[in-house]
C-alpha cells in the first residue's frame, strides 16, 4: 500500500457526507434559481419584408439596431414563407449573396469585407420552411451593421420573407461578467485553501486524488475565464477563442482525471508513463483535438466570410462528427470497464472502497444533472447536428448557463474539500507512523500488564471475584499456566444482564 496524505475524507460519519450532498444541492439549487430569475440570453429583433409576390428576388438591405459591446456576437436569421408551403414538403437549393457594411459612431460606412460573398443554401419546407443563418459575426467592431442580402436562382414563389436580428442581451452579458467574477473568487480561495493544507505533506505522500485536484483546480480558475471581460474592452476575436481554447483543456482535463482515478486506485506504487498515462491521453487528446480544430476552423473562416457554416460548407463535417463519437464511445467504454473492475476487486478493502464510492456517487450525481439540462435543452436531438458552439448550441436562458458553471464548480470545491487533509491530519500521521511516538498511542493497561494480563485485570475487577481469588489463593499457590485465562463476555462486565457463565 502507498504511503498516503491523511484525506479528510476518513473522517466523515455517514451524517457528514449527507451533510456534504446537502450543500452541494442548496448550492446548486440557488444558482439555478437565480439563473431562473435572470435575463434571456438572446434577444430578437424582426424585420418583415413584403415581396408582392414578385418572381424576380431584388436585394434585401437591412439595417441593424445600435449595437454595444455587450452585444457579443451578431447574427442574422432568415424564414422564408411559400405560397404553398404548407400542402407540400420542398428542398431546393438557391445562392444567397451577402455584403456586410460597418457603421461606425459619426455615422460613415465602412466596407468590413470588399466583396460580395455567395453561397449555396438549401431551402427546406415541410409545412413550415426551416430557418436560414444569414451571416453570422463572432465580435463586434462597430456600433451598427448593414447588410444587403440577395437571392438567385430561387424558383419558388415567396409569400414573405422575415429577416431577425439575433445578439446577446447586455443584461446577460452583466449577469456573466459578474458571476465568472464571483466563480473565478471562490475558486482561486478554493485553489490556496487546498495548497495550503498539503503544505506539510510530501508531494510524493499525496494521493492520487490530490495529485490532480492540484491540477484541476487551477484549470477551473481558467474555464471560469479571468480574461473574459478583456472581450467587451478589446474589439478582436482572440479573447472569445481563448475562453474556448480554456473551457475545452478543462472538461477534457476532467475526463482525463476520471480514467486516472478509478485506475490508480487500483494500481499502487510507481505509475509508469508508458502504460498508465500514454493510452488515456492519447484518447482523451483525439476529443479535445476535434474540439478545437472544428472551434478554430469555424473561426478562422468566419473572420474571412460572415456567411461561412460548418455544416453546410464542409464536407468533411460529417467524417469528423462520426470521428468524434467514435472516439467519444471508446472512452465511455474504456471508463465503464475501469470502473466495474475497480469496484469488484476494492469493495472489501478499507477506506479505498470508500474513496471509490464518494466518488463515484458524486460524479453520478453530476452526470445525471448535466443529462437532465442537455435533454431539456436540445430534446431528443442533442447528438445530431449541435456538434460545436453556434447559435444552436448557445444557452437560450441564464438558467442554463448559470447551472453548468455552477454544477462544475462545486462539484470540484466538494471534491477539493474531501480530498484536503483535516486540521489534525498532521498531528495524527506522526503519532501513528513515527515509532518513538507508537507508546503514546498504547493505554497503561496495555504497557504495564500487556494482553493476558489486561484481560485477567479486567475479570477481577468483576464484583465477587475477589472474594472467589481470595479463598482459592488459601488453597494453595497456582501457576497461570494451570488454568486458562479466563474469558469475558458483555454479559460477565454486566452481571445484571446475564446469569450464564462464558463459554
Amino acid at each position: 500500500m502507498e504511503p498516503l496524505a491523511p484525506m479528510r475524507l476518513y473522517t466523515l460519519s455517514k451524517r457528514h457526507f449527507v451533510l456534504v450532498f446537502v450543500v452541494f444541492f442548496i448550492c446548486f439549487g440557488l444558482t439555478v434559481f437565480v439563473g431562473i430569475r435572470g435575463p434571456k440570453v438572446i434577444q430578437t429583433s424582426a424585420a418583415n419584408f413584403s415581396l408582392n409576390n414578385s418572381k424576380e428576388l431584388k436585394p434585401v438591405q437591412i439595417l441593424s439596431n445600435p449595437l454595444s459591446t455587450y452585444n457579443q456576437q451578431l447574427w442574422l436569421t432568415c424564414v422564408v414563407e411559400l405560397e404553398h408551403s404548407k400542402e407540400t414538403a420542398i428542398q431546393t437549393n438557391f445562392t444567397m449573396t451577402v455584403k456586410v457594411d460597418g457603421v461606425a459612431q459619426d455615422g460613415t460606412t465602412m466596407f468590413i469585407h470588399n466583396k460580395v460573398h455567395n453561397r449555396t443554401r438549401t431551402l427546406t419546407c415541410a409545412g413550415k420552411c426551416a430557418e436560414i443563418i444569414v451571416a453570422h459575426l463572432s465580435y463586434l467592431n462597430y456600433t451598427q451593421y448593414t447588410v444587403t442580402v440577395g437571392f438567385k436562382h430561387l424558383k419558388e414563389r415567396i409569400k414573405e420573407m422575415n429577416f431577425t436580428w439575433k445578439t446577446y442581451d447586455p443584461a446577460f452579458s452583466h449577469l456573466e461578467i459578474w458571476f465568472r467574477f464571483v466563480f473565478v473568487v471562490l475558486t482561486f480561495i478554493v485553489t490556496c485553501l487546498f495548497a495550503h493544507s498539503l503544505r506539510k505533506f510530501s508531494m510524493r505522500d499525496w494521493g492520487i486524488e490530490q495529485k490532480w485536484m492540484s491540477i484541476l483546480l487551477p484549470l477551473l480558475l481558467l474555464y471560469n475565464d479571468p480574461f473574459f471581460p478583456l472581450s467587451f474592452l478589446v474589439n478582436s476575436w482572440f479573447p472569445g477563442m481563448l475562453d474556448d481554447l480554456f473551457q475545452s483543456v478543462f472538461l477534457c482535463a476532467l475526463l482525463l482525471f476520471w480514467l486516472c482515478v478509478y485506475h490508480g486506485i487500483r494500481v499502487q506504487g510507481e505509475r509508469k508513463c508508458l502504460t498508465f498515462y500514454l493510452p488515456k491521453c492519447f484518447t482523451v487528446g483525439l476529443l479535445w483535438l476535434a474540439c478545437v480544430t472544428l472551434g478554430i476552423w469555424q473561426t478562422i473562416n468566419e473572420l474571412h466570410d460572415p456567411m461561412y457554416q460548418y455544416r453546410v460548407d464542409t464536407g468533411n463535417f460529417q467524417g469528423m462528427k462520426v470521428f468524434f463519437m467514435v472516439v467519444a464511445a471508446m472512452y465511455i467504454l474504456y471508463l465503464l470497464f475501469l470502473i466495474v473492475r475497480a469496484c469488484s476487486e476494492l469493495r472489501h478493502m478499507p477506506y479505498v472502497d470508500l474513496r471509490l464510492k464518494f466518488l463515484t456517487a458524486l460524479t453520478f450525481v453530476v452526470l445525471v444533472i448535466s443529462i437532465v439540462i442537455l435533454y431539456l435543452r436540445f430534446g431528443a436531438q442533442v447528438l445530431q447536428d449541435n456538434f460545436v458552439a453556434e447559435l444552436s448550441t448557445h444557452y437560450q436562458n441564464s438558467a442554463e448557463f448559470l447551472s453548468f458553471y455552477g454544477l462544475l464548480n462545486f462539484y470540484l470545491y466538494t471534491l477539493a474539500f474531501v480530498y484536503s487533509p483535516s486540521k489534525n491530519a498532521l498531528y495524527e500521521s506522526q503519532l501513528k507512523d513515527n515509532p518513538a511516538f507508537s507508546m503514546l498511542n498504547d493505554s497503561d493497561d496495555d504497557v504495564i500488564y500487556g494482553e493476558t494480563g489486561k484481560v485477567y485485570l479486567q475479570w477481577y475487577l468483576l464484583p465477587g471475584n475477589q472474594v472467589k481469588d481470595s479463598e482459592e489463593n488459601k488453597q494453595g499457590p497456582r501457576r497461570l499456566h494451570d488454568e486458562p485465562a479466563p474469558c469475558l463476555s458483555s454479559s460477565e462486565i454486566h452481571p445484571s444482564s446475564c446469569s450464564l457463565p462464558c463459554s
